[in-house]
């Protein structure tokens, strides 16, 4: 069983639920857990302040996932506002014992200066990285509940924590940046914002969010 942790934010309630059944629907003999910020407080494994500049509840709380698996085995990272169309299973696949963390190295620029929730749009390198990440759980100890409390947000999101050549890459279609990407995709990830937004309902790809959403409303 491989543990996939999904970041939760409260306001995205239903899109993370879309993501988890995405899923569950497509593979098997994995453990879907969302991260949701309160009870790592009640826990005291996070205690940073509130971040006024961070997108979602999980902007940083994400790099908690080696903790929460007591840094032993793999373990993958996704946002919430991501669409699986193949079995997860493929990832793990791809792991490779040599890298602490890998991801795919997006050359991400952003088209709109306001991401959703109407939060301004940061730009720095290695943007979007971090909204995939498959752990090396053993080798990301440096990962700790402390230093997540007191590190620079771009310290962690431009991977500063890693040497470079420790970093493996993944192929780009487990990562398909809506609006930016082209060709096949295995995971959507509606990173400007998706079709449960307004002026996001008719985005490229929305047609299959939607449906997703009314498969897992009938499956309640």
């Amino acid at each position: 069983m491989f543990n996939v942790y999904v970041g939760y934010d409260s306001r995205l309630d239903d899109v993370y639920n879309v993501c988890r059944f995405s899923i569950l629907k497509n593979s098997d003999n994995v453990n879907v857990i969302p991260i949701k910020q309160n009870p790592l407080r009640e826990q005291k494994i996070y205690n940073r302040e509130m971040d006024s500049e961070g997108t979602t509840e999980f902007t940083l709380t994400r790099f908690l996932v080696p903790l929460m698996n007591n840094y032993t085995g793999w373990s993958l990272f996704c946002d919430c506002d991501f669409l699986w169309t193949v079995n997860i299973n493929e990832v793990f696949e791809l792991r490779d014992e040599k890298y602490s963390v890998m991801a795919v190295k997006h050359d991400y620029q952003p088209k709109n200066k306001i991401k959703m929730q109407g939060q301004r749009q940061h730009i720095y390198p290695k943007k979007n990285w971090s909204s995939l990440m498959l752990f090396n759980n053993s080798k990301c100890k440096i990962l700790t509940s402390e230093l997540i409390d007191t590190a620079n947000t771009s310290y962690l999101h431009q991977f500063e924590w890693v040497e470079e050549n420790n970093i493996g890459s993944l192929p780009t279609e487990y990562n398909f940046l809506v609006g930016y990407n082209s060709g096949s995709f295995k995971a959507l990830h509606y990173t400007d914002g998706g079709p449960w937004y307004k002026q996001y309902e008719n985005c490229d790809y929305s047609e299959l969010w939607k449906k997703e959403y009314e498969l897992y409303r009938q499956r309640l």
